[in-house]
């Protein structure tokens, strides 16, 4: 549905560059302008605007569509991603027991030396 969709957007995207681009310049800034040219006349003048107007709409609502498309074929909208769950430590640690901070470290230290790694 999105593919057709583009395709016809980039249809409609063409066929509105060229409706703009065939339409009579004013002159503007540009000093060219006037004079005879492919599409001259009052009619045809109109048809070029009416085409404008319809083209830039069509523009606007297949824009919209592929946006809400966009919107609802997607997951959730989140950049963060959710961090990875930790598991439990295998052995709690006991607290040390009273002293100061300095002593407290020293018999996590201790424990560590005395008890044998795991792998071995």
């Amino acid at each position: 549905m999105q593919t057709v969709l583009i395709v016809i957007h980039l249809m409609i995207v063409v066929a509105l560059v060229v409706t703009v681009l065939l339409q009579r310049s004013e002159g503007g800034a540009l000093g060219v302008g006037g004079g005879g040219g492919f599409m001259t006349g009052r009619g045809q003048a109109n048809v070029l605007t009416r085409a404008t107007a319809i083209l830039g709409t069509l523009f606007f609502v297949t824009s919209l569509s592929l946006t809400m498309l966009a919107k609802f074929s997607h997951g959730p909208s989140t950049i963060v991603k959710a961090p990875p769950a930790q598991s439990a430590p295998a052995e709690p640690a006991t607290p040390p027991q009273g002293g100061s901070l300095l002593d407290q470290l020293r018999q996590m230290e201790n424990q560590r030396q005395s008890t044998p790694p795991a792998g071995r």
